[in-house]
């Protein structure tokens, strides 16, 4: 299927993001729901809705299933709607007979009646076909703005979890795990003064981890509070 070789080359799924990298004691849970999921548990439903508010995690855990899907044998693709609503809705024809697809972020297109009905057609299509779709949004499906009540309806339909945000204790050992991933050394000392000193969120985190990487693979320095001040130019 051309079509479906087309859009798994458009993903990159980061190294990274994988179940065992989901720091989150609160939301383990959901992992193991997730796992059963994908591996096509009996009763299982076919679809499944993640949504909570930004930077918690749904997009790492969207990729850690599409990842996990593939290490078990199964096909996968994990699209975003922040790139699918710029293309045509045909793009996805044929999706179905993928194993398991992940689409991100669909309160994205909450404005666009085309694509709630595409999104729409697909799942029916995914069901017909015995496959399973994982879908986020940032809120339930009931607020999540979408004006096409059958897709609010399908969304509703299988299991449905919210994603916590982490706590700052779980902040600290997600990007600890990160940077010891990436061969860095982050100290205690060193993580609670990002934490205290750059948005909490850990989208952005992460992001300031990336910057500091590369700084610290270009200068041969380790990462120590001096180096972040000067790197991330703070006081």
């Amino acid at each position: 299927m051309k079509q479906v070789a087309q859009l798994t080359l458009m993903v990159q799924l980061p190294d990274d993001e994988t179940f065992d990298s989901f720091k989150s004691e609160i939301n383990q849970g959901i992992v193991g729901q997730l796992k059963s999921f994908i591996e096509s548990k009996q009763e299982t439903p076919h679809s499944f809705f993640l949504f909570g508010l930004s930077s918690v995690g749904k997009s790492h855990l969207m990729h850690a299933s599409s990842t996990y899907a593939a290490q078990i044998g199964k096909s996968s693709v994990c699209l975003s709607c922040a790139e699918l609503k710029h293309l045509p809705v045909e793009v996805l024809d044929g999706l179905e007979q993928i194993d398991l697809i992940c689409l991100d972020d669909i309160h994205l297109i909450a404005g666009d009646t085309r694509w709630q009905q595409a999104i729409f057609d697909l799942y029916n299509r995914v069901l017909e076909q015995n496959n399973y779709l994982l879908i986020s949004g940032d809120e339930s499906a009931q607020q999540l703005g979408i004006s096409l009540p059958d897709l609010v309806s399908r969304l509703s339909w299988g299991l449905t979890e919210q994603v916590k945000p982490l706590d700052d204790e779980e902040k600290v050992i997600a990007l600890q795990y990160r940077a010891t991933q990436r061969g860095l050394f982050l100290s205690d000392e060193v993580v609670k003064f990002l934490l205290n000193r750059l948005s909490r969120d850990m989208g952005s985190l992460i992001r300031s981890l990336d910057v500091l990487d590369k700084a610290s693979i270009q200068e041969q320095r380790k990462i120590t509070i001096p180096f972040i001040k000067e790197v991330l130019t703070l006081q």
